[in-house]
C-alpha cells in the first residue's frame, strides 16, 4: 500500500509536465498561416498571380485573400484590423504593408513571402510597417509578457477574497475592487516606466481590469462549487490551456485551427486580442473579445453565487471553508456552518 502511495505522485508529476510541454510546444511548433486574413491590391491579372504563387507556396488554404482598390484602402483594412497585412502592385513597384503591433510573428511571415520566390519580383517589394510597436518593444516580448502576471493576479484574487470577505456580497466586492487597481496599476507600469504600451489609458486599464475580473470570478465560480479541486482546476485552466492557446506569442491563425478558436474563446487569448486593441488600434476589432470576457465575468459570478447558496443550504462545514465563512460551534458543540448571502 505505503508503495502504490508513492507511486502516485512519480507518475503524475511527469504526466503533468509532458502534458504542459505538449500545450505549450506543439501549438508553436506546428505554427503556420490557416485562413491568415491578408490583403491585396493592383491589376486583376497581377492580384490572380500573386494568390495563386502563394497558394502554391504555402497551400490553397493558408491565406485569406481580401482584395483592395488601392494602397489607401489596403492601409484602412489593417488599421481596422480586418487584416494583418497587404501587398499593393503597381507599375511603381510592389508595396508590403505589415502591422507588427497586429503580430510581429505575422509580420515576419509575410515579409518572407515577399521576399520568397512566390512574390514574382523581389527585388521591388518595399515594406511599410502601418501599425508598428513601441520602440522600447519592437519585438512584442514585453507585451506577450505581461499575460500570465494578470493570469496569476486574477487567480491569487479568487484564493485571497474567501479569507478577506466573509459574505457573499463583500466576497464580489473584492473581486471587482481587485480588478479595477490591477488595471490600473499595471496600465500605469506599462504606459509609464515600461512604455511598451500605447492608446487611451482608461481603455487600456479597462481591459486589463477586465481581463483580471474574468479570470478572478471564474476560479473564484468553480472553487466556490468544487472547493480545492474548483481552485486548481481553474487555474490550470487559465494558466496551461488558456495561457498556451491563447495566440498572444503568434496569432490566432498560425496555431491549429481548433487550437486557434479554444484559445480566442478562453479570458487569457481574448484578452490579449481586446488589450492589443485598445493598445494599438484606437479600439477597432475588440467586440468579440470584450463579449467573451464579460460571458465569463458573468458565469464566474454567477457560480459564485451559485455555490454560496448550497453551502448554505447545505450547511457542510468544507463547502462554507470554501466560500470562506464559518459560523461560531453551536450550544451542543458541533460547528454549523453559515454562509450570509449579503
Amino acid at each position: 500500500m505505503a508503495s502504490r502511495r508513492y507511486l502516485v505522485p512519480l507518475l503524475l508529476v511527469p504526466l503533468t509536465a509532458a502534458a504542459a510541454l505538449w500545450l505549450f510546444a506543439w501549438p508553436v511548433a506546428r505554427a503556420a498561416p490557416r485562413g491568415l486574413p491578408v490583403g491585396v491590391s493592383g491589376p486583376q491579372a497581377a492580384v490572380v498571380s500573386l494568390e495563386g504563387r502563394l497558394a502554391v507556396a504555402h497551400g490553397s488554404t493558408s491565406f485569406a485573400f481580401h482584395r483592395y482598390d488601392g494602397e489607401r484602402s489596403a492601409r484602412h483594412a489593417i488599421a481596422d484590423r480586418d487584416v494583418y497585412g497587404a501587398v499593393v502592385m503597381s507599375p511603381a513597384g510592389t508595396t508590403l504593408l505589415t502591422a507588427s503591433a497586429a503580430s510581429p510573428a505575422v509580420a515576419n511571415l509575410l515579409q518572407q513571402a515577399a521576399a520568397g520566390p512566390a512574390a514574382g519580383h523581389p527585388a521591388q517589394v518595399r515594406v511599410v510597417d502601418v501599425v508598428p510597436l513601441p520602440a522600447t518593444d519592437p519585438r512584442g516580448i514585453a507585451f506577450t509578457s505581461s499575460l500570465l502576471p494578470l493570469l496569476v493576479a486574477g487567480i491569487a484574487c479568487a484564493h485571497l477574497a474567501p479569507s478577506l470577505a466573509p459574505t457573499l456580497g463583500r466576497r464580489v466586492g473584492v473581486l471587482l475592487g481587485a480588478a479595477v487597481l490591477t488595471g490600473l496599476a499595471a496600465t500605469a507600469l506599462a504606459q509609464s516606466w515600461l512604455a511598451y504600451l500605447g492608446g487611451n489609458w482608461a481603455a487600456d486599464a479597462g481591459v486589463v481590469a477586465l481581463i483580471t475580473l474574468a479570470v478572478s470570478s471564474l476560479v473564484s465560480g468553480l472553487a466556490a462549487l468544487g472547493r480545492t479541486a474548483g481552485l486548481l482546476a481553474g487555474a490550470m485552466l487559465m494558466v496551461l490551456i488558456g495561457n498556451a492557446t491563447s495566440g498572444a506569442t503568434t496569432a490566432p491563425e498560425l496555431l491549429p485551427t481548433a487550437i486557434g478558436w479554444i484559445g480566442r474563446l478562453l479570458p487569457p487569448g481574448a484578452g490579449a486580442g481586446a488589450l492589443r486593441g485598445t493598445a494599438f488600434f484606437d479600439g477597432h476589432g475588440i467586440g468579440r473579445d470584450i463579449t467573451v470576457l464579460a460571458v465569463w465575468i458573468v458565469l464566474g459570478l454567477l457560480m459564485t453565487v451559485l455555490g454560496a447558496r448550497r453551502a448554505q443550504r447545505s450547511g457542510h462545514p468544507h463547502g462554507a471553508h470554501a466560500l470562506g465563512a464559518f459560523a461560531e460551534p453551536a450550544a451542543g458543540g458541533t460547528p454549523a456552518a453559515a454562509v450570509s448571502t449579503d
